[in-house]
């Protein structure tokens, strides 16, 4: 079927199917880096960020700090009124990205507090207020937003429709309520409903983890594109898999592969974040270090270890590397 093998069209950029979706505290830099070893092509997002931490960053926050060949990138913001937004694309812009995105979707309770996140499907005037605050600045890059089924009930069609209408190149949508987070089953009849309501590509965002649930995704809502979000933790070759499969070619996730992204993406934490990029590293080893017996007693060890060097050999020795 000729439609996994094409591209579709956000603004000006040519975007393969599966895109890389941003997860806070996991879809970092080293990640992302760790990422493009596989798919040099994919569309990749970054973490969300509030827009005035990026108008006010300092550096402090790292909230610019990307290499280049991460690139293409979409750079995700939270908002709660117009304000910082002028002030953070233009910072991005000048960084180097190629999109910005806007996410109205997030469930968290803090960000839903404030104001931002889901929180916006549920006041419309504020919404597009903000939407068309950020249109103005993305001149030289698309704009696109990441939404849900609604805030407390679903609304998305006609969130979508506001959407189109304020000028944004792209929706991405995660067809479940805020209420829900992300337990029960995505409205996928929900998610075609958006697609027909819309011209503008919509890109579907949840339960997609391997090939046949993206073909199912497929037949049940038309979609043009899909963020696979959790599905990448952990799994930096997700993209590429995907693609492949779609394409109907093998491709096989080794132990030894595994062992050595892993082994990769400990040495690209201590890089980027220096020594204490070992603690933040320990979110990542239950998904490398599983499906063995010895897994578990593995994990409650390097789980507290603080030394990079016993880590290191603990992975190694785990995957015979």
């Amino acid at each position: 079927m000729s439609y996994w093998h094409e591209t579709f069209k956000i603004g000006s950029l040519d975007v393969p199917r599966f895109i890389g979706g941003p997860l806070d505290g996991i879809t970092d830099s080293p990640f992302r880096q760790l990422v493009r070893k596989f798919s040099k092509q994919e569309l990749l997002y970054t973490e969300m960020r509030h827009v005035g931490c990026v108008a006010n960053d300092k550096g402090v926050m790292r909230a610019l700090d990307f290499e280049q060949f991460e690139r293409p990138l979409n750079y995700q913001f939270s908002a709660n009124s117009t304000e910082y937004i002028q002030r953070a694309c233009e910072r991005v812009i000048a960084a180097g990205i190629d999109a910005i995105d806007l996410n109205i979707g997030c469930p968290a309770r803090a960000v839903v507090n404030s104001g931002s996140g889901s929180s916006l499907m549920g006041d419309l005037p504020r919404l597009e207020s903000i939407l068309k605050e950020f249109r103005k600045h993305c001149t030289t890059v698309p704009f696109t937003v990441k939404m849900r089924a609604g805030f407390k009930e679903k609304n998305a069609i006609t969130v979508a429709k506001l959407i189109q209408d304020c000028g944004v190149d792209a929706l991405a949508i995660h067809p479940r309520l805020q209420t829900e987070h992300f337990a029960g089953v995505p409205d996928y009849a929900l998610a075609a409903e958006v697609k027909r309501a819309v011209t503008i590509p919509v890109i579907l965002s949840g339960g997609i983890i391997n090939w046949p649930t993206a073909k199912a995704a497929y037949e049940k809502t038309g979609v043009d594109g899909y963020l696979i979000g959790r599905g990448i933790w952990s799994k930096p070759w997700k993209l590429l898999e995907l693609k492949e499969h779609s394409q109907g070619r093998s491709f096989v996730v080794s132990q030894e592969m595994i062992g050595e992204c892993a082994l990769e993406h400990l040495a690209g934490m201590l890089r980027y974040y220096g020594p204490h990029g070992i603690r933040i590293f320990r979110k990542h080893l239950p998904f490398y270090i599983k499906a063995k017996p010895t897994a578990s007693a593995l994990r409650q060890r390097l789980a507290v270890s603080d030394d990079p060097q016993e880590v290191k050999e603990g992975i190694k020795e785990f995957f015979g590397v």
